[in-house]
């Protein structure tokens, strides 16, 4: 029994990486809601200012891919400190800057400082957690995270409108703090191998040591991760270009086309590399894949729903931005608190139960998302928001425990490199998705810009009703794999 006891320092571990990313997400969330203020301080305009945005989400999703190899080549406390401090100095030089160069600065290293945090509260869980707790520090990790969505939109609808979005910035200093002191004390090297991974370590120990092993001594490729960045960049421009393009336009296309043709030359050489950035031997378990698939489906459906939701309620019902910011509040804190409560089912239940229930939950939210999606009230976009929220929070981080629990453990911190990674990605796409179709719907309503919305907004629904069937059907060969690895 005294391995499955969860120590103070190991919680204190989780707390304070946690609250990195935690901070990451505010700040992200947050910026959205101060726009149309700087465009007025700063003199910018709207393409210019969403840079704060998409560079920050560029950064972060081109130092995630690095996780892998940092964790093999520095310990967790120097990542941590690094990651910190970056974002502590990164903060302060947003609060303080004179003009938008200095401010986009700043987003750019918080965005790498969120990059580094990120997979490294995971991959501290998945190192340290005894195995029977290892649900529940899941969801204590996705609780901190989950929160920030709910408060980034209220607390920058909040602070700006009373004391300036500057105040965003300077309020961030003290989590950072609170996160430095507690991590100083607590973040350590695990004793050996993860805890948590349990047999699926003991049955690959000897087939994944020696590639462990040349990878912890191999250098940095800068041609892969050239590779890597181009890909990235160029997929994430080619989503922030298809809302004002179109996704058929020649910009949009050539974009993807560069995106593919550089993450598949990446692929190749990594394959054939014994020292890779990432190691892609992960794809290759069929529990992980269609795991993956199921979180980046999930992670696709919330961000979307995130952007129209907002929308629909300023365009259509003519709510304020403030109050359009609150209508995810019930439904972020409703799921951030399930997650916790969703891993100890995991622990005791095992995943499939808390993962298809939760995905059934969210199917029904969307569909009744898509039915209701003409005449959506603020009671109803709360109502319905809460019930998809609930659902999220039994399913998602238990499918990523499970996931990432079918690796070896010297693939854990590729795994979890990937589906952070990916996760970024899906995300972008959602909203550009999202942000298209009522686009698009609403240029067939030229006199009604409500209708063009209404209409846009109920398509969209209806796209997101499908792909969490997809989900559903994804969740369920995961869990057939697992049977079928374990027959």
């Amino acid at each position: 029994m005294q391995q499955d006891r969860i120590s103070p320092s190991l919680v204190a571990a989780i707390v304070a990486t946690g609250l990195m990313s935690f901070s990451g997400v505010v700040s992200e969330t947050a910026m959205n809601v101060t726009f149309p203020t700087l465009m007025r301080e700063l003199g910018i305009g709207t393409s210019t200012v969403q840079w704060l945005t998409t560079g920050y989400l560029l950064a972060l999703a081109l130092v995630v891919p690095l996780s892998s190899f940092l964790k093999r080549r520095h310990t967790l406390k120097a990542l941590f400190l690094v990651a910190n401090l970056l974002f502590l100095g990164a903060t302060v030089l947003c609060a303080l800057a004179p003009h938008f160069s200095v401010l986009l600065a700043g987003r750019l290293i918080q965005g790498a400082a969120t990059g580094i945090a990120l997979p490294l509260m995971f991959n501290i869980i998945l190192g340290q957690a005894p195995a029977s707790r290892l649900g529940l520090l899941m969801g204590v990790g996705s609780l901190i995270t989950a929160m920030a969505p709910a408060v980034g939109p209220v607390l920058g609808g909040v602070i700006v409108d009373s004391y300036g979005w500057r105040v965003i910035f300077w309020m961030l200093v003290p989590v950072l703090l609170l996160s430095l002191g507690l991590g100083v004390k607590t973040v350590r090297q695990p004793a050996s191998g993860s805890v948590a991974q349990g047999t699926q370590q003991t049955a690959s120990h000897h087939e994944g040591n020696e590639a462990a092993s040349a990878a912890e001594n191999g250098a940095f490729s800068v041609a892969d991760y050239a590779l890597l960045v181009v890909g990235f960049s160029a997929f994430i421009f080619a989503t922030e270009q298809a809302a004002s393009h179109g996704w058929m336009s020649s910009v949009v296309g050539g974009l993807f086309g560069l995106s593919a043709l550089s993450l598949a030359q990446f692929c190749r050489r990594s394959a054939r590399s014994e020292t890779p950035l990432i190691r892609l031997e992960v794809f290759g378990r069929e529990a992980f894949v269609f795991s993956l698939a199921f979180i980046l489906l999930i992670q696709f459906c919330v961000l979307s729903l995130g952007y129209l939701i907002p929308n629909y309620s300023q365009l259509v019902d003519g709510q304020s931005a403030r109050v359009a910011g609150m209508l995810l509040l019930p439904g972020c804190v409703v799921g951030a608190l399930m997650a916790p409560f969703a891993g100890r089912l995991l622990d005791r239940l095992g995943a499939p139960r808390p993962v298809l229930g939760g995905t059934v939950v969210i199917i029904v939210s969307l569909a009744l998302f898509a039915v209701y999606g003409l005449q959506l009230t603020t009671v109803l976009f709360m109502g319905f928001y809460t019930l998809y929220a609930t659902g999220q929070g039994l399913a998602v981080g238990n499918m990523m425990t499970d996931g990432l629990r079918q690796l070896p453990a010297d693939l854990s911190a590729d795994g979890n490199a990937v589906l952070n990674t990916l996760q970024q990605l899906s995300g972008a796409v959602g909203t550009s998705v999202a942000a298209s179709i009522v686009a698009g719907t609403q240029a067939h309503y030229p006199q009604s810009l409500a209708e063009g919305t209404r209409h846009g907004s109920q398509y969209a629904f209806v796209l997101l009703l499908v792909l969490a069937v997809l989900a559903l059907l994804s969740a369920w060969r995961a869990f057939s794999a697992v049977r079928a690895r374990s027959a």
